[in-house]
């Protein structure tokens, strides 16, 4: 009985000591994964700057540890672009990119960042700022060295002032006419300034009757001609129409509040066309001189009978270009058309 007693002392003891052996064993835990931050990144410096286009572009040196799903650059007029203002799309994925802005203002700052977007949030690179370049304006001169700014509406081009030449396209005087018994017997060419005032020709250009312009010397610069009925046409077509066209055609401001040279109201006048029609009057065909601030009358190379010829009118009180014919002793102002 006594052995019998040790023996089993003994057993007990060697799984008492196995059971503690085996629960100083530990496993070893993974070490924790770090949580993705935001990208980094930096913003390209702006090139190939137009009047109204630009590139920039951006470099991803690091994706914070989680994969980039959109990347691009951002602008603004404001020197803090995000993605809720214009901006590009580029793909994914770290490394260079680039986008190129459009539709934007000419000789106008633009401020602009890249950035890079992934499941931390979106990064946004170093600001950069530039200036779109400047609109050079296009123009022409006629015989007698005036210049004239060269305006495109649609598919036409149009001198952006009134015709203000004296003479034919070679060298050739056009009649200069002032009294109102010998202009109202002219069957030839001739010019006038509205009341007889030299300085009117600068400001409102020449009042010229239909002979003059259809006088085979030509009244217009070289490469230039006057407009047809059906020119005039298109270009009312081209602004939305005749009834509000002559909105976009005048020049702005009013002579009562010190800021252009229509009467008021001058109705709905943006000159959203650059066309900056203003209100030179006209001379009727017995000689008198009416309506300068009140209307623009211009001239087309379309007749339609052997006294009159078709032209455009723009009024002080309406928003419209509306279609007419005169006779052709009557003194008009000229626009003249790219050929």
């Amino acid at each position: 009985m006594k052995i019998f007693f040790i023996t089993r002392m003994f057993l007990f003891s060697g799984i008492l000591a196995i059971i503690i052996a085996g629960g100083c064993s530990k496993k070893e835990e993974p070490a924790p994964v770090p949580a993705p931050t935001l990208s980094v990144l930096s913003t390209s410096p702006a090139a190939s700057i137009t009047t109204n286009s630009a590139e920039s572009g951006g470099t991803i040196s690091s994706d914070g540890g989680a994969a980039v799903t959109g990347r691009g650059i951002c602008w603004s007029l404001y020197d803090k672009p995000t993605t809720a203002d214009m901006k590009t799309a580029a793909g994914t994925g770290t490394g260079s990119f680039t986008g190129t802005m459009t539709n934007l203002l000419a000789d106008t700052v633009y401020y602009v960042k890249a950035y890079a977007v992934n499941s931390a949030g979106t990064a946004y690179g170093n600001l950069i700022s530039f200036r779109t370049g400047k609109i050079i304006p296009v123009t022409v001169k006629d015989v007698d060295d005036n210049i004239y700014t060269v305006v495109s509406i649609g598919t036409q081009k149009w001198l952006g002032s009134n015709l203000r030449v004296t003479h034919y396209r070679n060298g050739d005087a056009i009649a200069k006419v002032t009294g109102d018994n010998a202009w109202k017997t002219l069957a030839t060419g001739a010019y006038c300034s509205y009341d007889n005032l030299d300085a009117n020709i600068s400001t409102y250009g020449g009042l010229y009757n239909w002979h003059a312009l259809n006088d085979s010397r030509g009244l217009c610069p070289t490469g230039w001609h006057i407009p047809s009925d059906g020119e005039w046409a298109t270009l009312g077509a081209f602004l939305g129409g005749n009834s509000t066209a002559g909105g976009k055609l005048k020049a702005t401001g009013t002579i009562e509040g010190g800021t252009g040279l229509w009467y008021a109201p001058n109705t709905d006048a943006t000159n959203t066309s650059g066309f900056n029609a203003i209100p030179g009057g006209y001379r009727i065909n017995y000689g008198t001189y009416y309506s300068i601030g009140n209307v623009a009358y211009m001239w087309s190379s379309s007749d339609t009978a052997s006294v009159n010829a078709w032209n455009f009118v723009l009024d002080a009180n309406n928003a419209e270009i509306t279609r007419n014919f005169n006779f052709k002793t009557n003194g008009f102002s000229v626009r003249c058309c790219k050929d």
